[in-house]
């Protein structure tokens, strides 16, 4: 689930903690760059588990509704569509989303059930789920249809969920657009009567061995690299240059010269992205200048050294 450039973003974030703290013992830091990507698989469990909220308060209603005679059968027809919906049943029944929960014994809604109950009443005020619920002959394809639509337009652009996701864990935010694209595959690839398949939080354990590396060398060598900068910037006082910039500026330089698997040119458009989103509208030009001269200065000193084709 996590890209490389994703475990940049968080090894930033535990940087820039380090400039703000200038902690004597990293444990603490490498402890927040841990959590802060198993985080992510987190973020993931509780939108699964929204859905599985959002399929019970259903059942719930529809219950209600029948027992008491209220509502027109045309309300009891849409509560039934979402009671029925073959993605939403098996989410439900999950055993593996429930072991995966119970494993990180996380409760999620039980005390926010407000959060669910707007997000259903916007589901089922949608013109989507009244032509949706109006279906003659529902079908497997449309139920997934349906449900990746209404996640898409509904549940992840819901500003009041948004807001309480960020209370909840700070660096969900940047983890958010990550999680909702693999919400989506995911949703994809639900069968009935078949056991769903959690996203992996990374492709490969050398992920988050590349994560923690760069945080402690880019740490280990602080003083180093953001000296190669001071003379790189005739124009810019040190206190002038953002701290985001500078620290990308120094784990840039970390990976030219301390990991020799990691192509040049990867690692310069991906701190360049990344300070696209992150930083001032300039950065970008600003940090391209300091690196491109870094780079100039590191070739002429044959200090990158590294291995494997299209590295350079």
């Amino acid at each position: 689930m996590l890209t490389r450039r994703q475990l940049r973003i968080k090894v930033m974030q535990a940087v820039f903690s380090f400039h703000r703290q200038r902690p004597d013992d990293l444990k603490d830091l490498e402890k927040f760059l841990n959590s802060s990507m198993t985080q992510t698989l987190t973020l993931f469990l509780y939108m699964a588990q929204l859905l599985v909220r959002l399929h019970e308060i259903a059942v719930e209603k529809h219950k209600a509704a029948q027992s008491r005679h209220l509502g027109s059968q045309a309300e009891k027809n849409i509560t039934s569509a979402l009671i029925d919906n073959v993605v939403l049943k098996q989410l439900a029944s999950s055993e593996v989303l429930k072991e995966a929960l119970a494993k990180r014994k996380l409760k999620p809604w039980d005390l926010d059930s407000k959060y669910v109950e707007n997000i259903y009443n916007d589901i089922i005020k949608s013109k989507e789920y009244v032509m949706y619920a109006s279906e003659p002959s529902p079908s497997i394809k449309k139920d997934q249809t349906f449900i990746t639509n209404i996640y898409t337009d509904v549940i992840a652009p819901s500003d009041q969920l948004m807001d309480y996701l960020e209370d909840v864990h700070i660096t969900w935010m940047d983890d958010y657009p990550l999680v909702n694209t693999a919400m989506i595959m995911f949703l994809r690839k639900v069968k009935p009567n078949k056991e769903v398949k959690l996203p992996e939080l990374v492709k490969d354990t050398d992920d988050i061995k590349f994560a923690m590396e760069l945080f402690r060398k880019t740490i280990l060598n602080h003083d180093e690299l953001a000296k190669r900068v001071e003379g790189k910037t005739p124009n810019w006082d040190k206190d002038r240059i953002a701290q985001i910039d500078s620290v990308l500026i120094m784990m840039a330089q970390c990976e030219f010269l301390y990991f020799p698997t990691i192509p040049v040119k990867v690692s310069l458009n991906e701190y360049l992205e990344i300070s696209k989103d992150y930083s001032s509208p300039k950065s970008s030009v600003f940090i391209n200048g300091i690196l491109d001269n870094l780079l100039k200065q590191f070739q002429k000193n044959d200090q990158i050294n590294k291995i494997g084709r299209g590295t350079m």
